[in-house]
């Protein structure tokens, strides 16, 4: 048994967190920030000149390598500076790079995966519906409708992580309303994001402001058959590997976001003083302080376990659900102590950590609640569905 990244993870990691300190720092998130209609594109322009959209595409189309350990290790990393403005690069290496290298027929990769790897493509999401939430197949209203060629699609897709600058979405939509199971009966297009009858809204959010997500309307949209990924019908089968992906790096945001949750606290307990002396001498403090590293402990366990598991090709749909609950409710618990260990300080907008909590509250929520989490990892053992 070894926790001990490989050297060369740990080199990955050195190299990572040198370019995040200077191309990224906190300074910059908060100023991004600020203007939240603008979408961070000198950001994306960042992670391109760097070739780190490129992480996890095979050299063979342009990429850098690398598992989903070393995708964990990078999301950790950038997130310590940038916490849910990862969002820039996270929803094209998970939707895009993933799903297209998972399931993508020969020439859809050839075609797509360079382009990712290169900047030259933004991916976005399009699973949940307005009425939807957790419940996406129950509530899955968005269809498509064979024609000469491809596909009619008409329908409407919410919380599209920046659907308004994406150049595809990937769009989970029914194609068989005769079916006995909910599962069966449903299809994964590469959509272009820009295509005719295609219209987006931005949704105002507590977090992630400038990262924008949108609500997606789809009228009577065209999409050719070689933008199918994989058998129609059959999508529910493939997304597993897409959505355990998510799920790690989910986690991997969360640990980062505690990693500069601790560092903020620690250097400001060590520097601020009250009633003579420095805070960070007050058990108070002190057990706060204790409590947040024992959660980036745990979580970073956790997460390096999964990953592990994943790329290894073992199962770790279980436990990818159970990293990005733990994951998620640890980074909110410690974000709040943050706030409570800076007082008035940790509420303004000045600092970092009334955005670390604003950020990753709805991840409590999404990708899929954690009460549905629960739900799942009680059923594994035999207990009865809940809905």
């Amino acid at each position: 048994m070894d926790f001990a990244l490989s050297p060369e993870h740990a080199a990955f990691r050195d190299t990572v967190r040198r370019w995040v300190d200077a191309e990224m720092p906190k300074s910059l998130a908060r100023e991004l920030e600020r203007d939240e209609g603008h979408y961070p594109f000198e950001l994306w322009d960042r992670f391109t000149d760097a070739g780190f959209h490129g992480l996890g595409i095979d050299e063979e189309y342009g990429g850098l390598g690398g598992d989903v350990l070393m995708q964990s290790i990078f999301a950790r990393e950038v997130s310590r500076s940038l916490a849910g403005l990862l969002l820039v690069w996270m929803p094209t290496s998970f939707a895009g790079a993933k799903s297209i290298g998972s399931y993508g027929t020969p020439e859809q990769k050839r075609d797509f995966l360079p382009k990712i790897a290169a900047g030259d493509c933004r991916v976005s999401i399009g699973f949940t519906e307005p009425g939807g939430g957790t419940d996406v197949l129950g509530a899955l209203r968005t269809f498509a409708e064979r024609t000469e060629g491809g596909w009619i699609i008409n329908g409407e897709k919410t919380w599209c992580t920046g659907a308004h600058v994406a150049d595809y979405i990937l769009l989970l939509a029914r194609t068989d309303k005769n079916v006995e199971k909910r599962h069966h009966g449903v299809t994964l297009f590469f959509l272009p994001a820009k295509s005719r009858g295609v219209s987006t809204r931005l949704l105002p959010k507590l977090g992630m402001r400038s990262i924008g997500s949108c609500s997606v309307t789809l009228q009577d949209v065209f999409v050719p058959d070689h933008l199918v990924l994989g058998e129609p019908g059959c999508a529910w089968y493939m997304l597993l590997p897409t959505l355990n992906n998510e799920r790690i790096l989910v986690g991997a945001q969360c640990l980062g976001t505690i990693d500069a949750v601790l560092e903020d606290a620690v250097d400001y307990a060590k520097t601020r003083k009250a009633f003579g002396r420095p805070i960070g001498q007050f058990q108070a403090i002190q057990h706060y302080i204790a409590d947040i590293a024992t959660w980036q402990q745990q979580t970073e366990l956790m997460l390096h376990y999964t990953a592990w598991l994943q790329s290894n090709n073992m199962p770790c749909g279980q436990q990818a659900n159970m990293l990005k609950m733990m994951a998620s409710e640890a980074v909110g618990r410690a974000a709040d102590l943050g706030i409570q260990i800076l007082g008035g300080m940790g509420y303004s907008a000045e600092t970092d950590m009334q955005r670390y909590w604003r950020d990753h509250r709805i991840l409590r929520i999404s990708p899929i609640s954690n009460e549905m989490v629960r739900n799942s990892i009680a059923e594994s053992f035999g207990l009865p569905r809940s809905f």
